[in-house]
């Protein structure tokens, strides 16, 4: 599911060369999408849109499987999921590779998350919960700078679904403006917690019913925006032990199951702050296939109840890039208010080639249909 997502191509690659005998069924709501162009997608088909409909998805995919037998369903959105692990009533016996409802939330809603972690012993920033905005008291009591945290980053409503904002309040000035345009605290919880100095450090991991399998690490090299957000050039890292140490003990204790990106904040001191969990497959996946750690072959072969051995070493030199999203960054680069020499230096960067251990994500020479479909949809996008 959610094909025109690079972490779905990605799924997708794996499994055709993994079970060349499977068929492989591609879904999403639009008419093309990036992994229903690969080579390996079997079949592509359309589904209405969780985001708007969410009921009309769930009746949809009921619909659906009465008429089809799937050994495995991979929803690679936090929507799409989270729609389908909520309508078990609707949809028993549901072939996916995740924790219960009940778990899941608990490690997405950040604030039940920050629970979690301090009842297992890990750290996380102080952190003030409210049911809603009228629970604040004088905004004057506060210390700056302050992150406000909405508890989920997608709230479901009857209508659709509502994207939220994790945002760094520096002054009074900054509270009230959030609270004026982000209109959904009104009604929906939220935190504040103190701001932590210091760099972002995350984990990848896969777990079987409370037991770890695999870990992997990346670092970003590049970003879009450059100041930092979603990776367009990274490259595989050593892991690191104390986080690996942390993300276990948590994720035992609420038994876990299946694949989660973990996201830490180093302090200067070297304090790990949990931040936040991802419950589901993230967007630089094919770069931990390249390495050689295949996450999908892995998730599908515990949810076959095949045997599963963990990759202890791999490919730390390996890097991977995002084409299309890497031009976009040098794009806001070139805009932003950096020097010239820093701005040829950013151009020379993005033109000098790399021949060793450097894999671009969606064109590849023996599956490039899904290029093909990508910049179709990047032309589309800027004529818009």
């Amino acid at each position: 599911m959610d094909a025109n997502q690079r972490s779905a191509l990605a799924v997708t690659r794996s499994l055709g060369r993994q079970y060349s005998e499977a068929s492989i069924i591609t879904a999403d709501t639009m008419p093309r999408a990036l992994a229903g162009a690969s080579k390996y997608s079997d079949k592509y088909i359309t589904y209405p849109d969780p985001s708007t409909k969410p009921q009309d998805f769930v009746h949809w995919v009921a619909e659906h499987c009465k008429d089809s037998y799937y050994d495995l369903i991979i929803p690679t959105t936090e929507i799409t999921s989270q729609c389908l692990l909520a309508a078990t009533q609707q949809l028993p016996n549901l072939p996916l590779p995740f924790a219960d409802h009940k778990t899941v939330m608990q490690l997405a809603d950040k604030s039940k998350l920050v629970q979690a972690a301090e009842a297992a012993g890990l750290p996380v920033p102080v952190s003030a919960f409210f049911e809603n905005s009228s629970q604040l008291p004088p905004i004057e009591q506060f210390a700056y700078p302050i992150v406000l945290k909405p508890s989920l980053s997608k709230i479901p409503t009857q209508s659709g679904w509502i994207t939220t904002t994790v945002r760094i309040i520096n002054n009074q000035e900054d509270l009230k403006a959030t609270l004026r345009t982000d209109t959904y605290l009104k009604q929906h919880s939220f935190m504040l917690q103190e701001f932590i100095p210091g760099h972002g450090a995350g984990l990848f991991c896969l777990f079987n019913k409370g037991k770890p399998v695999q870990f992997f690490a990346h670092t970003r090299l590049r970003e879009k925006p450059p100041q930092g957000g979603v990776s367009v050039l990274s490259q595989a890292a050593p892991i690191d032990k104390k986080l690996q140490a942390l993300t276990v003990r948590l994720l035992k204790a609420v038994n876990w199951h299946g694949a989660a990106m973990v996201e830490f904040r180093i302090a200067e001191d070297g304090t790990a702050y949990l931040m936040e969990i991802n419950t589901r497959f993230w967007g630089s996946l094919q770069l931990a296939i390249d390495s050689g750690v295949d996450f999908p072959a892995q998730l599908a072969a515990i949810h076959l109840g095949e045997k599963v051995a963990p990759t202890n070493e791999y490919n730390k030199d390996q890097r991977l890039r995002w084409l299309l999203g890497d031009l976009d960054s040098l794009y806001i680069y070139m805009k932003g208010n950096y020097s010239n020499k820093q701005k040829l230096l950013r151009i020379a960067a993005f033109l000098t080639p790399r021949f060793r251990n450097q894999r671009h994500e969606v064109n590849r020479l023996n599956d490039i249909k899904p290029f093909f479909t990508e910049l179709e949809q990047y032309i589309s996008s800027l004529k818009g």
